[in-house]
């Protein structure tokens, strides 16, 4: 069985990743891409569908044991582990090192006192789980073939293969280093370099190093910052600039139930706050490639923009279940791709415009071709910022007028207005002056409920929404104005769960509510730390803090997120690490720094 979601680290070397458990193993690992099928798919069923286990030698009647103590080699994404066990002390070293070549995992393992016995158990299933590849010797190398995909594994161990695992069982004492490394390869390509283990950890140490040394922010939230960037650069797809929205797919929002997503995609709207965060603290390499893939995914063609594409800027991402996997603590159906690809969603045009906005407000330079795309899309929205749609949370339900989405119209405007006025694009200014002011006047007339003093989820509901948090953030009101604090309390009143965190709407357990599905779900965590911004904004400086503070508890033992928080449960659920998450916590610590709301 798979650990607690938050039982998981994350290793990767920005083009694919691994989730490795407290115990030393391996449950999930998609090879060559972050959205390729899994050759370890254990997270998402159970052994019979893939893992490498590596960790000290245990009774076969008794559990893994669990490392005593684990953490990133400093500011990095080298993950050491340590057991203590009545032989000794023993420390594997996990990551992988970003890529020039084939890509690899490795593991080292160190012996630290004692004479210590310890296992690898390496089962390789390829297509998330369900081909058995074929494992065989070459030229001393083990190799796993099956269709299109070799994995070559490597290591001074002897190995030997049982019951269609590949085992090494040796015995470590101080200063006794072993590697261990799977290389991926196409299987018609000749056979991969020999790793170089000790070299690797080397220039993956620097490179990490050398890449938080550009960071800007020095604030008293550094390490949790430092994080989450690593975690955001981690979730980067390098050959392209693409940004996943987490590496996972289907870790369950309802554990037991059917909110299960597949997240290894780019999400416009993710992609963008999280260039957003990355500009905000020094990042502008990265702000640049995340431009470039945005001109080559839309291309030439804006008015059929998407709200997520592939990695490489695909844009069919046909959704499928996998019926032999199932599930996360039986969380099922597990699915591949996702169906929500080719909803309208409007407020995607607000946050795609606001990152370029805050690329050119920083000194990126200057894309023609960006602001012509902004021009495109501002002409897009002119004609159908009116239409209902499904909205920031991609509702399986019926169409609305979503608030939300008209206030990240309104920000799309608001922005191209402000590139016209700097004289860095042309375009009728005064029309789209007149089109702001329309936008803004709806939201009001439409969205706003005098008698509660809340804006509320859609025109003409009741119901609240966490993304009305937003209205202060993107300046559509002042954080003063009456009808931005009457939101803010109402959502406090109405939308928190009793630890005090915050749900993004309604839900109505079996009955299908305005997502259009059954079933309820944890407190979003992004939705959370947007009411810490907002109660800073409005001057209760005091109770955002403890709010973040509280927040930054939730991380796991390395400063992990995933996409919610299960208050009955007391457990992390969603994808993960979620990009969602990490993103607003920057942006928080950001705002208590420069506001000096914080302790200590």
């Amino acid at each position: 069985m798979a650990g607690r979601i938050e039982d998981y680290a994350l290793i990767g070397d920005m083009q694919t990743a691994a989730l490795v458990c407290r115990d030393g193993t391996v449950d999930w690992l998609c090879l060559p891409r972050f959205d390729s099928h899994a050759i370890f798919a254990g997270l998402l069923g159970t052994e019979e569908h893939g893992f490498w286990r590596l960790g000290p030698a245990y009774a076969s009647d008794q559990e893994p044991p669990t490392a005593a103590r684990r953490s990133y080699r400093g500011d990095s994404l080298i993950l050491e582990s340590e057991w203590d066990t009545q032989r000794g002390t023993v420390r594997v070293t996990d990551f992988m090192p970003p890529r020039d070549g084939a890509p690899q995992l490795i593991r080292i393992v160190e012996g630290v006192s004692g004479r210590v016995p310890m296992r690898s158990a390496l089962r390789m299933r390829f297509s998330y789980g369900r081909v058995v590849p074929w494992v065989h010797k070459h030229e001393g190398r083990t190799v796993a073939v099956a269709g299109p995909d070799s994995v070559w594994f490597d290591t001074s161990a002897e190995t030997y293969g049982k019951s269609l695992t590949t085992y090494a069982d040796f015995t470590v004492a101080p200063g006794d280093r072993i590697a261990f490394t799977i290389s991926w390869q196409p299987s018609h390509k000749e056979p991969p370099p020999l790793p170089e283990p000790e070299q690797s950890l080397e220039a993956t140490e620097d490179f990490w190093r050398e890449w938080v040394d550009h960071c800007t922010y020095h604030g008293p939230y550094r390490e949790a910052v430092i994080r989450s960037l690593i975690t955001l650069k981690a979730l980067t797809y390098a050959p392209t600039g693409g940004i996943v929205a987490a590496p996972t797919t289907s870790l369950p929002e309802d554990i037991g139930g059917v909110r299960n997503w597949d997240y290894r995609y780019t999400w416009l709207r993710d992609a963008a706050i999280t260039l957003s965060s990355l500009l905000r603290t020094g990042y502008r390499e990265e702000a640049r490639a995340w431009r470039e893939w945005l001109l080559r995914a839309v291309a030439g063609d804006p008015e059929n923009l998407q709200i997520m594409y592939g990695i490489a800027g695909e844009r069919e991402l046909g959704e499928a279940e996998l019926d032999w996997l199932p599930g996360y603590e039986n969380s099922a159906p597990v699915r591949v791709g996702n169906g929500a690809a080719h909803q309208l969603q409007l407020d995607v045009y607000g946050e795609v415009t606001e990152a370029l906005h805050l690329a050119h407000m920083t000194g990126l330079a200057r894309n023609d071709y960006a602001s012509l795309l902004q021009l495109k899309l501002i002409r897009y929205l002119e004609d159908h910022w009116q239409e209902p749609d499904e909205g920031i949370w991609e509702v399986r339900g019926p169409r609305r007028h979503f608030v939300h989405s008209k206030v990240m119209a309104w920000v799309a405007v608001d922005r191209t207005i402000k590139l016209i006025e700097s004289g860095d694009a042309d375009g009728p200014l005064e029309r789209w002056k007149e089109l702001r002011d329309d936008i803004h006047r709806d939201v009001c007339e439409k969205g706003y409920d005098k008698e509660r003093n809340t804006f509320t989820q859609s025109y003409g509901s009741r119901e609240l929404d966490a993304s009305l948090l937003l209205i202060p953030q993107m300046g559509f009101l002042p954080p003063d104005d009456k009808r931005v604090i009457g939101t803010i309390e109402a959502i406090q009143q109405e939308l928190s769960t009793p630890d005090g965190f915050i749900l993004r709407y309604p839900t109505q357990g079996d009955d299908e509510g305005v997502d259009g599905l059954p079933g309820d779900e944890g407190a979003f965590l992004a939705c959370s730390f947007w009411m810490a911004d907002d109660l800073a904004m409005i001057g209760r400086v005091d109770e955002a803090r403890k709010l973040f503070e509280k927040l930054l508890s939730l991380r796991n033992d390395l400063g992990l997120l995933a996409e919610e928080w299960d208050p009955h449960l007391q457990r992390q659920v969603g994808n993960f690490p979620q990009a969602f998450s990490h993103v607003p916590l920057i942006d928080t610590a950001l705002r208590l720094t420069a506001s000096g709301a914080y302790g200590g």
